[in-house]
C-alpha cells in the first residue's frame, strides 16, 4: 500500500453527488485485507484500486458486510447508518483512463454509460465504484425500460431519475375517471410516466413540469420513444403558468433530507413542494376542475406525519376532498402496511371565485 502517486494524483474527480474525493488516496491491491481497507475507509482515506475489477467488487462486498444493519431501528437512526456506509463504501476508488476506458483487468466496457452521466472525458478520472457501479445499472436499466402495463409498453429511465418500478401510482392515475380532457398539469413529471399515461387516455394537451433537467430531458426522451404529442415540458418550480382542468402531483412521499439528487424523489424535507403544491394550487385550478394528489401514507406509519396534519394542510390551503382512490403495493420489498391514495381535491366555494394572484 503506497500514497498515490503524483501522476494518478492528477486524474480528474468524477461524482454526481457533489462529494470531495477522499483525502488521504492510498493504492490499494487485493493484498490488502478486507478489515484493514475497512478501517482506511473508515477513517476517511480514499482507497485507489489498482488490481483486476472482479476483485475490486469482492472488497467493495466485504466491506460493506463489515458495516452491519440498522434493521429494526428507528428510521433517522437508519438513515444515518445508510449515509454512513455510503461515505465508508465511496472511497474504494477505480481509475478511468480517456475515452472513460476502465483500465482493471477483466473490468467492463463502461465507455457508454459513463459518456451518458459525465459527457466526453479527455483525461485520466477516479471514480467511486459504488457510484460507478450505479452508473452501469443505470444504463442497463435505461437500455431495457421498465415496463408499463397502464401504457402497454416501456418507460427509460436516466441516471439520476427515479424509475417507475413501484408501479400501483401509476395504476391509480389510469383508472380514476377523468375530470376533462382538454387540459392536464403534471407537476414534477420525472420520466414522465404520468404524463404519458394521462395522454394515452385521450387528454388532448398536457404540460409535464419539473425543476430538475435531467428529469425533463428524460421524459422528453420517453415521450419520442412513446410517439406522443401533445405533450410540453416546461423547467418550473411547481406549476407552469395559467390553469388546467385537471392537475396531477406525486410528489415525495417522505418528509426528510435527501442525500442525493435521487433521493429527492422520495425525500422532502419539510414537505417542501407538498406544501407548495397546496398551497399554489387553488390559483392554478379552474372551477370545477379536479387535483389529483398520489401520496403513500408511508410517512404517518413512520410517524413523520400524521393524517390529521395532511388534511389540515388541505383546509388551509382552502381545499376539499372530493373522493380518494387506494390502492396496495406490489413491490416487494414494500411495507405491507402501505397504503397509496390518489387524493381527489377541489377548490371550496371562496378560493374558487378568489382573484389569482402571481405565484
Amino acid at each position: 500500500m503506497n500514497p498515490l502517486s503524483t501522476k494518478d494524483g492528477g486524474r480528474r474527480w468524477l461524482t454526481t453527488v457533489g462529494t470531495k474525493i477522499p483525502r488521504p488516496v492510498v493504492a490499494v491491491d487485493d493484498r490488502l485485507p478486507a478489515d484493514e481497507a475497512f478501517r482506511l475507509a473508515a477513517s476517511g482515506t480514499g482507497l485507489a484500486w489498482h488490481g483486476d475489477f472482479p476483485g475490486a467488487r469482492n472488497l467493495l462486498t466485504a466491506m460493506s458486510r463489515r458495516c452491519g444493519t440498522a434493521a429494526g431501528k428507528p428510521f433517522q437512526d437508519q438513515r444515518n447508518h445508510r449515509s454512513r456506509r455510503a461515505r465508508i463504501l465511496g472511497r474504494l476508488l477505480v481509475p478511468l483512463d480517456p475515452g472513460h476506458v476502465l483500465p482493471l483487468r477483466r473490468g467492463p466496457d463502461v465507455r457508454e454509460a459513463c459518456a451518458e452521466v459525465y459527457g466526453p472525458s479527455e483525461t485520466p478520472s477516479l471514480v467511486s465504484l459504488r457510484e460507478l457501479l450505479g452508473v452501469v445499472g443505470a444504463h442497463e436499466w435505461r437500455m431495457k425500460g421498465v415496463e408499463i402495463p397502464a401504457l402497454g409498453a416501456k418507460i427509460h429511465p436516466h441516471h439520476g431519475v427515479f424509475s417507475p418500478v413501484r408501479g400501483e401510482y401509476v395504476d391509480l392515475v389510469a383508472r380514476t375517471p377523468l375530470p376533462a380532457k382538454r387540459l392536464a398539469f403534471d407537476i414534477g413529471t420525472g420520466t414522465g410516466v404520468l404524463a404519458a399515461v394521462l395522454a394515452r387516455r385521450g387528454v388532448e394537451r398536457v404540460v409535464a413540469t419539473d425543476n430538475e433537467p435531467l428529469a425533463l430531458a428524460c421524459a422528453r426522451d420517453n415521450f419520442a420513444r412513446l410517439g406522443l404529442g401533445g405533450i410540453e415540458t416546461l423547467h418550473a418550480d411547481v406549476f407552469p403558468p395559467g390553469r388546467a382542468p385537471l392537475v396531477v402531483c406525486n410528489p415525495p412521499w417522505l418528509p426528510a433530507r435527501a442525500h442525493t439528487p435521487l433521493e429527492r424523489a422520495v425525500y422532502d424535507p419539510g414537505s417542501r413542494m407538498l406544501k407548495a403544491f397546496l398551497d399554489r394550487l387553488p390559483r392554478h385550478l379552474e372551477p370545477g376542475g379536479e387535483a389529483w394528489l398520489i401520496l403513500s401514507d408511508l410517512a404517518e406509519l413512520l410517524g413523520l406525519r400524521t393524517r390529521e396534519e395532511l388534511l389540515g394542510a388541505f383546509a388551509r390551503s382552502g381545499l376539499e376532498v372530493r373522493g380518494r382512490e387506494d390502492i396496495r403495493p406490489r413491490h416487494p420489498r414494500a411495507n405491507a402496511k402501505e397504503v397509496t391514495s390518489l387524493w381527489r381535491l377541489k377548490t371550496g366555494w371562496l378560493t374558487t371565485r378568489a382573484a389569482p394572484v402571481p405565484d
